[in-house]
């Protein structure tokens, strides 16, 4: 079961920062998340878990004036691939008068020194897909000997969803090995209020089991976090293979007075326990574009088990400074 009792962190804890990510590698940290501009991309490294919090922020990429790559930098993921580092994220078009904001696309970034924080950040291009549609939230995670993309991405055929769940193989970090499978699309009633949402997905291979979760829904007090599982000896690429839970796994908790948990990641203490990275707001009712909102911050909490080896992400706790 969750047990609170761990030492409690202090939440918020990086303000003004969605979409976040922080990974444990070679006794660092390093902490990446959407910037409200959604212009550039940051890194952050610390030798520990709360030095993140005041670590200097690093931008290793800016967005273009023109074409590709010139709007919305969404959900910039790192990952330490083989002897590279890759940054994956998202991207439209520039705002210009030929240029189209909503043509979102995944792109990849490789930084081949041991230190991501510094050497050269090269564009690998963009991640392509067998049907060119908005596409989004890529993640990767290595199992049983094969590199895995999932990542979120609209059907045109599938009338009124927006994002659904998809995984594939990768052939190198930036590269599709085949064909991709569906997972989950968005189809219960959480998982489509204001909008039929499944995006944000991240893996945690443990207990026999890999689980990948994901949010869903608009991103106001609906967002939500939900859950797939399936056996880890099972073939992945079979999407018969992967168990829904029936009710999200991390939701708004009002009576703490936070709202609209999601856009999770995984991560570990100094001494090993497990921490859920995840952003949320601290009132309900947005003013405004949701999109213009800076107050998604960044909050981490420790999650515990269940005694069927499924996670237990316990509520959002409430804010602590």
């Amino acid at each position: 079961m969750t047990d609170n009792s761990v030492r409690p962190y202090p939440n918020p804890f990086i303000r003004e920062r969605a979409d976040p990510q922080i990974l444990r590698h070679g006794g660092r940290y390093f902490f990446t998340a959407t910037v409200p501009a959604y212009d550039r991309i940051v890194l952050r490294g610390a030798d520990t878990l709360d030095g993140l919090r005041t670590a200097e922020e690093t931008t290793v990429w800016v967005k273009y004036p023109e074409g590709a790559m010139g709007s919305h930098i969404w959900a910039p993921e790192l990952h330490r691939i083989g002897a590279g580092w890759y940054l994956y994220f998202a991207a439209g078009e520039a705002a210009t008068a030929t240029g189209d904001v909503w043509k979102i696309r995944m792109y990849v970034l490789e930084n081949r020194n041991d230190d991501p924080l510094t050497g050269e950040w090269t564009e690998k291009g963009r991640i392509a897909t067998p049907v060119d549609s908005f596409s989004l939230d890529a993640t990767t995670f290595a199992h049983g000997g094969t590199q895995y993309l999932c990542w979120a991405q609209h059907d045109p055929g599938l009338e009124g969803s927006n994002t659904s769940l998809y995984l594939a193989a990768l052939a190198n970090p930036w590269t599709l090995a085949g064909d991709p499978v569906e997972i989950s699309r968005p189809e219960l009633d959480w998982e489509t209020v204001r909008f039929a949402v499944n995006e944000g997905p991240y893996a945690l291979v443990r207990n026999g089991k890999v689980f990948v979760t994901y949010s869903a829904s608009g991103t106001g007090a609906e967002y939500c976090v939900g859950l797939l599982s399936a056996d880890a000896d099972a073939d992945l690429l079979d999407p018969a293979s992967w168990t829904k839970s029936p009710v999200p796994v991390f939701a708004t908790n009002a009576a703490a007075g936070i709202y609209g948990p999601g856009h999770n990641a995984f991560t570990t203490d100094e001494d090993g326990r497990d921490l859920l990275v995840f952003h949320a707001r601290a009132y309900e009712e947005i003013t405004g574009d949701p999109l213009d909102n800076p107050d998604r911050h960044c909050r981490i909490q420790p999650f515990g088990w269940h005694a069927d080896g499924t996670p237990d992400f316990g509520a959002p706790l409430p804010e602590s400074e």
